[in-house]
């Protein structure tokens, strides 16, 4: 039986471990939250779960919404003033809270109404909603049924870069509770990994931009790279015609 071949090098190589930075999302006005309130009363469950319910149900008849959006939907949404409506509560303030305060106000509002462990509250996003624009070869709107997403799975899920775009000069723009900031980020640089905008947050979107070849018009293949040399080369002797004309 033939010897394998000693190895010259290691055999696997590892970077250095870059922690996580991670921080607890604040919510913001139109985001969209699921409230869940669990009793040991049935005729209050129903009232509570009513608006989830229809909610629910419009957002499946819509028919241009996938599952994702169906499960976002099913939820409440964080009005101009940052507040929600729930059902024999009334108003609560959610912005600028995390999923956890925001269970703890739901908690104090419930207790006026219900003894103390007699019910149950769960309070959180229904995904990550982001969007793709530019150079991205399924640009578009999307929901990631997941509590954290980072910034290399939302462009697998818009179907990867396309050629031309610039890995290097990728565009994040986030939004905060005074205002929305554009961040230039370097996909081929490591750090990433180990920086803010690894994760995504709710609301970010993501731009690629093109590549000097597609500023000058240059296709994405080599059939329509071909194509627009062939014309620009007859456009050109075209010219060049009818100047010794």
């Amino acid at each position: 039986m033939q010897q394998l071949e000693e190895s010259t090098g290691p055999l696997i190589e590892s970077s250095q471990k870059y922690p996580y930075q991670t921080e607890e999302y604040l919510l913001q006005v139109n985001d969209i939250v699921e409230v869940n309130i669990k009793t040991t009363d049935e005729r209050l469950n129903l009232v509570f779960s009513a608006a989830n319910n229809d909610t629910q149900n419009q957002a499946m008849m819509g028919g241009n919404q996938g599952s994702g959006d169906a499960f976002f939907m099913n939820g409440y949404t964080l009005d101009d003033e940052g507040m929600v409506e729930i059902p024999l509560i009334g108003k609560v303030k959610f912005v600028g809270l995390t999923t956890e305060e925001a269970k703890k106000v739901v908690e104090k509002e419930v207790s006026k109404i219900i003894n103390p462990g007699e019910f149950f509250i769960r309070v959180r996003l229904g995904g990550i909603r982001f969007s793709a624009l530019g150079e991205f070869n399924q640009s578009g709107k999307y929901t990631i049924l997941q509590n954290r997403v980072t910034i290399l799975e939302a462009i697998a899920y818009a179907g990867d870069l396309s050629r031309v775009a610039k890995r290097d000069e990728v565009y994040l723009v986030r939004q905060y509770p005074d205002g929305s900031q554009i961040h230039k980020i370097n996909l081929l640089d490591r750090e990433l990994l180990g920086s803010e905008y690894y994760f995504l947050k709710p609301n970010d979107m993501i731009y690629a931009e093109p590549m000097k070849v597609r500023e000058i018009g240059a296709g994405n293949n080599l059939v329509e790279t071909l194509t627009l040399l062939t014309t620009s080369i007859t456009a050109v002797a075209l010219i060049l015609t009818l100047i010794k004309n």
